[in-house]
This record gives structure tokens, sequence and C-alpha cells, in this order.
């Protein structure tokens, strides 16, 4: 069974922690919209810091890995669960820059 958007929201923002705004939304295409927000920082003047990822195959993942590296980055001593992850998100985020590297090297040979 399928969780409810409404519980995918509760469940993202147990993970997120304290910090976190956790909103879902529908995009264009009728998939899940991650949204991630920070209660403390500010980018842009008055907008607050956010992580905005559609719902693909990874998009919670690709959310919750953006907000992670942002509660290392900028909130150090901060708690959340999901700094549990943080190893694996590194780990993704290197394969997806070694993948690119790779792509892009193979680009330039042709």
């Amino acid at each position: 069974m399928t969780a409810s958007r409404a519980a995918r929201e509760r469940k993202a923002a147990t993970e997120a922690g304290p910090l976190a705004l956790v909103r879902i939304d529908l995009g264009a295409d009728q998939q899940f919209v991650y949204k991630i927000g920070c209660t403390e920082c500010v980018v842009r003047g008055t907008s607050a810091w956010s992580s905005y990822r559609s719902g693909d195959d990874n998009g919670y993942l690709a959310a919750m890995d953006r907000w992670t590296f942002h509660l290392t980055e900028k909130h150090r001593g901060a708690e959340a669960p999901c700094l549990a992850y943080l190893p694996a998100a590194q780990q993704r985020l290197h394969e997806r820059r070694t993948g690119q590297a790779d792509s892009t090297a193979r680009n330039d040979r042709r």
C-alpha cells in the first residue's frame, strides 16, 4: 500500500529534524515534489533556504541529501535523524560527480 502524501510529509519532517519545514506538493506531471526549507537561514533577501526536488525515483533522497549537507555545513551540532545517513549521502554525491565526470570525458573524446 502506498503511503499518502500527508504520511510521507510527516515521515520526512521527522527525519529532517526541528530546523526543517517540509512540504510535499504535486508537480505538473502528478509526481510528488519534495520541499525542505530551513527555519533559520535566509537567502536572497527574505527567502528561506530550501531544497526543491521533484519526485522522480529518488526525489525524496535527493531532497533529504541536500538538506543533510545543509545541516552539516551551516548548522554544526544540530541534531536530526537524517544525519545518520550522511555517509550514504556523501557516497551518492561522489557517484553522481564521478558519473558526470565520466560522461564529460566521453563527450570530450568525440
